[in-house]
């Protein structure tokens, strides 16, 4: 697919804006189905397995590895990254397309070399953060996890909810600087690229991706074993078989059994919850200002603050 350069990321950029109608809606607006999944806080279960996915693409894995302040500060890193997912999810057009330009240069300057043959790779192989089959791979990570947790832990979607999901994401895409010619046209043929992805040589565990695997999924601290042990079930209920074992996440019938009654148990709990735990507080903060209210979540924020400490790496 080649390298996205600067003028085939500024086109994407226009057509995104062109297609815009209410800018102070931002690129979907309350009655999307964007909207409708990417609010609940239960589809974060998801987290692990998409970045495992994410560090599956060669590509992914070694500019983290290289680049990336994953393994030294991990919490932060989530905190900068959502700050500009979630203001291209739910802020206004000109605060989405203003992350999005931060995120294309910092992309900018993330380039170097595979140390490794791996899949389809070798070693001194050139890659960039910018090239376009890792950006479409990064995001249909977080589009095809979304839909399987959500439909796990809230409710199935129609077929109709995931192809407008499905297209919704396009707008997200091209932000990233995703050309429209690699974009599969709907949710089938999304699936079908997806599985053909998964078989061939592009998507491969390499050495960087399960060290930092490891690193994700370890207890951050003692007291947070318990969890650890049951996340990392969680994940690898939620990764195609073929990745589960490349990255040496253990899998018996007994973590089958313990990953579907999780899923059930969350799901059965879950229309209990009050919205105010329900909802990740950019959703809320996000109706607050279409309602003509501004200023933050303070109560969501503080419950988002108080768990990324608990997963915070006790200093050494």
């Amino acid at each position: 697919m080649g390298w996205v350069s600067r003028e085939s990321y500024e086109r994407s950029v226009a057509r995104v804006r062109r297609g815009v109608g209410r800018p102070h809606e931002g690129l979907h607006g309350p009655g999307s189905t964007s909207w409708m999944v990417a609010r609940e806080a239960v589809v974060f279960l998801g987290g692990g397995a998409a970045a495992l996915l994410q560090l599956a693409h060669p590509f992914v894995a070694h500019a983290v590895d290289q680049h990336s302040e994953t393994r030294r500060d991990p919490v932060g890193r989530f905190n900068r990254t959502f700050r500009h997912v979630y203001a291209i999810l739910f802020g206004d057009l000109e605060g989405a397309l203003a992350s999005s330009r931060r995120v294309r240069r910092i992309h900018e300057g993330i380039v170097g070399t595979v140390d490794e043959d791996v899949g389809a790779c070798r070693a001194g192989q050139a890659y960039a953060a910018n090239d376009a089959e890792a950006l479409l791979w990064v995001h249909a990570t977080l589009i095809h996890t979304a839909v399987q947790v959500f439909e796990r832990t809230v409710r199935p979607l129609r077929e109709e909810e995931k192809d407008r999901y499905w297209e919704e994401s396009k707008d997200f895409a091209r932000l990233f600087g995703v050309p429209d010619e690699v974009l599969p046209a709907d949710w089938p043929a999304f699936l079908r690229w997806w599985e053909g992805m998964l078989a061939g040589p592009a998507i491969a565990v390499g050495r960087p991706a399960r060290e930092i695997a490891g690193f994700l999924l370890k207890p951050p601290r003692r007291a947070m074993a318990p969890f650890s042990w049951w996340y990392r079930r969680v994940t690898a209920g939620l990764l195609p078989p073929r990745l589960r074992e490349a990255f040496g996440l253990r899998w018996s019938a007994r973590d089958a059994r313990l990953f579907e009654a999780s899923m059930g148990a969350v799901r059965a709990a879950h229309p209990a919850l009050p919205a105010r735990l329900r909802y990740v507080p950019a959703y809320v903060e996000a109706r607050r200002r279409l309602a003509g209210q501004e200023g933050p979540d303070r109560f969501g924020r503080a419950v988002e603050q108080a768990v990324l400490r608990a997963l915070e790496p006790k200093p050494a």
